[in-house]
């Protein structure tokens, strides 16, 4: 059995802005089903401590660079045996809006001192400095937020073997040299082959030079981040440290339990591949809540995503318009949230066409599942995915997915070509330029194939036979902490 620490600034149900939080609960589940002591710190954000019913104070610790005496509480991550820590610092944490940014949406002016403390308790912790009586032999830690904690552990001695995991290159914890000094960071590492990067402070690159081993979450995007158009000034970095064999692409699985049409809570009628016809229950259900005309023989496209550049939705407002202006029969159903300029866009697209489209602004995860079970087809028309986690769960609801080919889109989904038809392989549609042309032509493709009921019976059926449980990308990790623990 080995001991794992595995640290990450969001956990499902507790915290949540994205594919980070349902991969920091996931992961830990599946080590800890394969027989591995894994435990999880985190902040102790307001959310998480009013949604934990059973948290009890472990350690009361003193860190450098904040003058107060801070908490480690211990409680377990709901519906499992997985121990949680929490770093309890109300200053930094007990506070409105998300872990990142207050609740007008802009990012919080102390992140830099927020999640440097943060990474000096992982640190404390993965030494067994706090009295918890517990050292891991694995520190496996997650995005920018953590980055410093690997940097800060990497000259210690009896250490245990890191591993950092890029969930996301676009974020990357970048703050100004002021910042830096305010932090009380050894100044040894400000320097270009340290923490600084183009006279700024990089948490991320806290992680990418000092961590043992380097994973992302596909094989595609590991290759992607050391191109010049995925590495964002840090491709040489990266390219250099795949050379000597330091980053891994492992695909992130998602939760059969939580994602399952046979047993999902949330669904009008639950479905299976022998049900299918069952799916018609849910797709008439989405279409009465966004008060859309109930009719089975229109093509009912999902949408759930942050409203952000990175995701396309600029791409599908065009290729929805055009395809509505050109009378296609289709309905759009979209939930999520993002930039102003792009909810305003589906609201007045959604305005102009009242029985065409829907539009939920905001999170819900119970209308998250319903839209899965209810589309036809789940729209990612990414410019770039390191994962992607929605198109595992459209796969799963045999909701086919049309999506750009890059990072783990391109890992996870076969392209209905004549050859990929006839051979039986096929579970979505993809398409190479991120331009609204591009994926217009690939609707109208999707059209034409919706109109052949058989055909496309028999690819929900390939598409719900896909496994993409953690199962296997758990084994991956297993085998990557063997490796580095040897060496």
């Amino acid at each position: 059995m080995r001991k794992i620490l595995f640290a990450s600034s969001e956990v499902h149900p507790l915290i949540k802005t994205g594919g980070l939080a349902d991969v920091s609960a996931s992961l830990p589940l599946a080590l800890r089903q394969h027989g591995q002591d894994v435990r999880i710190i985190l902040p102790a954000y307001r959310q998480c401590l009013e949604a934990l019913t059973d948290v009890r104070l472990v350690a009361t610790i003193k860190l450098d660079g904040f003058h107060l005496p801070v908490e480690i509480l211990e409680s377990t991550l709901p519906d499992s045996n997985v121990t949680l820590w929490l770093l309890n610092s109300p200053q930094h944490f007990d506070r409105d809006g998300g872990p990142y940014g207050t609740p007008e949406q802009g990012d919080w002016p102390d992140n830099a001192a927020r999640f440097a403390l943060f990474s000096r308790a992982i640190v404390a912790v993965a030494m067994n400095q706090v009295g918890l009586d517990w050292q891991p032999d694995i520190l496996h830690c997650n995005d920018w937020q953590t980055g410093l904690a690997l940097a800060l552990i990497a000259d210690q001695s009896h250490r245990p073997a890191t591993i950092f995991t890029i969930h996301n290159l676009a974020y990357q914890g970048l703050y100004s040299q002021d910042a830096f000094n305010a932090l009380d960071l050894p100044k040894s590492f400000w320097h270009s082959n340290g923490l600084e990067f183009y006279d700024l402070l990089s948490f991320m690159k806290g992680g990418l030079i000092y961590a043992d081993h380097i994973t992302t979450v596909s094989p595609t995007y590991a290759d992607e981040i050391c191109t010049y158009e995925y590495g964002y000034g840090l491709e040489g970095l990266l390219a250099d440290r795949a050379k000597q064999g330091r980053l891994t692409g492992i695909l992130n699985g998602i939760d059969n339990k939580e994602w399952d049409p046979e047993n999902d809570p949330h669904l009008s009628k639950a479905f299976s591949i022998k049900t299918i016809r069952n799916k018609s229950v849910n797709k008439a259900a989405i279409q009465q809540y966004f008060g859309l005309p109930e009719n089975e023989d229109v093509l009912v496209m999902g949408l759930i995503s942050r409203l952000v550049s990175q995701k396309g939705i600029d791409l599908t407002l065009d290729a929805v318009m055009r395809l509505l202006e050109a009378g296609q029969n289709i309905q759009l159903v979209c939930l999520g949230s993002g930039e102003a300029s792009y909810e305003q866009d589906l609201r007045a697209l959604r305005a102009r066409f009242p029985d065409k489209v829907g539009v939920d602004i905001g999170y819900n995860e119970a209308l998250a599942h319903q839209i899965e079970a209810g589309a036809d087809v789940f729209l990612m028309p990414s410019r770039f995915e390191p994962c992607g986690l929605n198109q595992l769960y459209s796969l799963r609801y045999g909701t086919l997915p049309v999506v750009r080919n890059t990072g783990g889109l391109a890992d996870s989904v076969v392209d209905a070509t004549d050859e990929n038809r006839k051979n039986g392989t096929a579970t979505g549609f993809k398409f190479e330029q991120s331009t609204h042309q591009e994926l217009e032509l690939t609707l109208y493709r999707v059209i034409e194939l919706f109109q052949r009921p058989r055909i496309w019976r028999k690819m929900v059926v390939t598409a719900m036979e896909q496994t993409f449980s953690w199962e296997k990308s758990a084994k991956a990790y297993l085998a990557l902490y063997d490796d580095i623990s040897k060496s």
